[in-house]
């Protein structure tokens, strides 16, 4: 296997834009064709899926050729998608990569232009980092007034009563995740943290046995990673109960998920703000400490768990032989 280090940077680059593609509306509609389709439409659809810069650059010819299809079948498969024939459908792919990968960059056009602002204006950063904060205390505020007390008592009794809890989140969202799993593990059977260390493959393989009596929670923000779409949509096929923390019913997130719990994300430098992910989450797990028939039990044997690791310790207590000498204070 080959080491990541040995990886060059292009290959970096050609993996992020074949992932941002495979995330557009016409990226779905490939991959639903991997999953649904047959003979030569699985092979274009994989090629397309794998390759779709190279595509938007060849002809008909050409392309038939990498697939080892024809042009008669190259352009069936247009039409299947729903385009008039293969040019159709090339310009179809150049249109989804080119607002595909807008998320990709976003956060650099962001920095950029917040950086022109303060250029053309001759001000220092304060105004950019007095934004930032109000788009984060606007999110915090719209999210707080989305949160309906009676769904989100309805969420925690369907957390409760699954076999197993799974949170999944990639980037940034995985720490959001293994905090609502270490949140979530003292009253839930089970909770299982998906993304914790070994990457995607290891993911996939504590997801495996998802089933209908389980329950996911799945977490992405922009910029979306295509692994938990993926690893959503599969819970989704076996029949668990999924729902989506994301910042909008735009997220690809949401068409795979029973419930959606919404939290703004928007941020002028970041390519997301998280302060009303964290909202959301005390809140649920709030209603679900609160929902439960045995939750007071299940706080104190936690307390009980922990309570030989807490810090106890009074100011002005020299009981402990290991506490370091006071210091002086000189004027």
């Amino acid at each position: 296997m080959k080491k990541t280090e040995d990886a060059s940077p292009k290959t970096f680059a050609s993996a992020s834009v074949d992932a941002a593609f495979a995330q557009s509306p016409l990226g779905f509609q490939l991959r639903q064709i991997l999953t649904d389709g047959r003979g030569s439409n699985v092979a274009i659809a994989d090629f397309l899926l794998r390759n779709p810069v190279r595509a938007t650059a060849w002809g008909i010819e050409e392309l038939a050729q990498n697939t080892q299809t024809s042009t008669a079948t190259l352009s069936r498969f247009a039409r299947t998608l729903g385009f008039d024939g293969y040019a159709a459908l090339r310009n179809g792919m150049a249109d989804a990569l080119q607002h595909a990968l807008q998320p990709v960059f976003q956060p650099v056009d962001k920095l950029r232009n917040a950086l022109q602002r303060k250029d053309q204006s001759g001000s220092n950063h304060n105004p950019i980092i007095a934004e930032s904060l109000e788009a984060s205390v606007s999110n915090f505020q719209s999210a707080a007034s989305g949160l309906n007390p009676s769904m989100l008592v309805a969420t925690a009794h369907k957390i409760l009563a699954a076999e197993t809890v799974y949170t999944l989140g990639f980037g940034i969202s995985a720490h959001l995740s293994a905090m609502l799993a270490l949140d979530l593990q003292p009253f839930c059977r089970q909770a299982i943290n998906v993304v914790e260390f070994g990457g995607t493959e290891v993911a996939a393989g504590r997801l495996m046995n998802i089933g209908p009596k389980d329950l996911l929670i799945s977490i992405s923000f922009p910029r979306y990673a295509s692994d938990a779409v993926l690893l959503t949509r599969y819970a989704r096929d076996r029949c668990a109960h999924v729902i989506a923390l994301t910042d909008s019913m735009a997220s690809p997130l949401a068409h795979w998920s029973h419930d959606v719990l919404l939290a703004p994300a928007t941020h002028p430098v970041l390519s997301s703000s998280y302060t009303a992910a964290l909202l959301v989450i005390e809140a649920m797990v709030t209603s679900l400490m609160v929902s439960g028939d045995n939750q007071v039990t299940q706080a104190e044997k936690l307390t009980d768990a922990i309570s030989a690791y807490l810090y106890t310790d009074k100011p002005g207590n020299e009981g402990s032989a290991d506490r370091p000498p006071r210091r002086s204070v000189r004027g």
